[in-house]
């Protein structure tokens, strides 16, 4: 049997899931046991990395570097593409993985394999066409008659941290980036979802990449030491705003690129097409249950079509089922765990009794979330002001448009921002006037495809994902001055 599957001898089938450092499968001496959050039973066993198997796998990213730097784009895109078509073989198995670990609904956990199918192509993509630029020295006396070059080469090794939401995907957006670009690099995984980034891994050591490349660290151990570790030369980190807080202290002079959370803010203008703007944001609240750094959580809609609109939203909510995540039929899975799902319970209701009405759903099975839909809620309501995660949304009324650009310009996280209008002129007013990492117009702040620049401002984060940037990001830029 092959150790990348090695099953444990019980009534289920479990996964004993290994390190791979320096292109070796390791085991760890003590492990933890992954639970599925809507049955309870065991889906695998994952390595709590050590402090001496992350300074092996720093160590083999460090001796690799020059080797993966040293590697043409052409054979960077290769083992990209390989990959690509291994995961096309196996997408229907490793969708089923990520179901069952993480809860997520099997329709969502699908679109989401389809996603790294597109992340990896993307980057291969994107390895033939890393490029500096000339410089104009002409434009001076001084300058007059040189030629200067401004060239990207690799940063080095690249440390990839990655969260359980979006676990596959996540990972895809720092591995095959980094890779591309010339780098090595060690990921750790989160701790809920290692089993289905371990089908990621396997893809990359199936498809022939050279040892050392990619190293792979699990556990709640070993991102605190990998962070600041000072052979890593950037850090690459999506998850919480408090985390991503933590890493950007502890990096120092490194580079760093922080995807972080969201409050989801949707402005539905009095223009607006309502057939059309209320079934997006009522399945973009609840998809992934709500589990997304820019998830629909605060909707604005006009007072001159608020009731409306608040009526077609909540009949949206309630068709949505909920139940096995396996069941293709299913739309909204369990949050990653009962604790998770005991916190927005809990916020839910504290929202309803200070005053909040609750037009659907609000309540909570094991680790399941009904869809929820709240008005009259206030901004001082943790599922206002803070970052739900969960399948809860809350609609407010406005009427001073230019309000509502200062009142989401003014908030803390600034990660996505959507608008619905018919009006050229308010769209254009809100593209320039909402400090956000994106203003989404006709749409929800949940949209996102994988070749954009992904990513926010203010404490939502520094820097920007997507293959091309992140290879930008994951690239250093050095002057060259020709003196001729």
């Amino acid at each position: 049997m092959s150790v990348r599957a090695m099953e444990v001898a019980t009534t289920t089938r479990i996964v004993r899931v290994p390190m791979l450092i320096g292109g070796e499968w390791r085991y760890g001496a003590t492990e933890y046991e992954v639970r599925d959050p809507y049955r309870g039973e065991a889906v695998s066993l994952v390595p709590e990395s050590t402090a001496e198997d992350l300074d092996a796998a720093i160590a083999a990213a460090v001796a690799a570097k020059d080797a993966a730097a040293a590697t043409p784009g052409y054979e960077r895109a290769a083992l990209l593409d390989r990959v690509g078509r291994l995961l096309a073989e196996r997408a229907d198995t490793i969708a089923e993985i990520m179901t069952r670990e993480t809860g997520k609904a099997l329709k969502d956990s699908r679109a989401e394999i389809a996603r790294s199918r597109d992340t990896i192509r993307l980057s291969a993509e994107e390895a033939v066409r890393i490029q500096g630029e000339h410089v104009p020295l002409d434009a001076t006396a001084m300058g007059a008659g040189k030629l200067a070059m401004l060239l990207r080469f690799p940063v080095g090794v690249v440390a990839g941290i990655t969260p359980f939401n979006a676990p596959f995907n996540l990972a895809a957006h720092k591995v095959a980036p980094a890779l591309a670009a010339g780098n090595t690099i060690v990921l750790k995984p989160p701790p809920q979802a290692a089993l289905v980034v371990h089908k990621l891994v396997e893809l990359f050591v199936d498809a022939g990449v050279p040892a050392g490349f990619l190293n792979v660290v699990y556990g709640n151990t070993v991102g605190p030491l990998l962070v600041r570790d000072p052979r890593v030369d950037f850090v690459t980190f999506t998850g919480s705003t408090r985390v991503g807080a933590e890493i950007k202290a502890a990096s120092g002079l490194r580079r760093v690129a922080l995807e972080l959370g969201g409050t989801g803010q949707t402005i539905v203008h009095a223009d607006a097409d309502i057939e059309e703007a209320a079934p997006v944001c009522a399945r973009n609240a609840m998809r992934l249950a709500g589990q997304s750094c820019a998830s629909v959580q605060n909707i604005y809609a006009h007072e001159s079509l608020y009731d409306r609109f608040v009526e077609r939203v909540a009949e949206e909510v309630r068709k949505l089922r909920i139940g096995d995540p396996l069941d293709p039929d299913t739309d909204v899975g369990t949050l990653i765990d009962e604790a998770a799902a005991r916190r927005v319970e809990s916020w839910v209701k504290e929202a309803v009794e200070r005053g909040a009405k609750l037009l659907a759903g609000g309540g909570r099975h094991g680790a399941q979330i009904e869809p929820t839909l709240l008005v009259d809620v206030d901004p001082t309501m943790q599922v206002v002001c803070n970052e739900v995660f969960g399948p809860v949304a809350s609609i407010q009324r406005y009427s001073d448009l230019d309000a509502m650009f200062r009142l989401v310009s003014d908030a803390p996280l600034g990660l996505q921002c959507g608008i619905y209008t018919k009006s050229l002129e308010v769209a254009i007013r809100a593209a320039r006037r909402i400090r956000s990492g994106a203003v989404i117009i006709n749409g929800t702040s949940t949209w996102r495809t994988d070749q954009l620049p992904y990513g926010g401002v203010k404490n939502s984060g520094i820097g920007r994902e997507g293959p091309h940037y992140a290879i930008r990001e994951m690239t250093e830029e050095r002057l060259v001055v020709f003196n001729l």
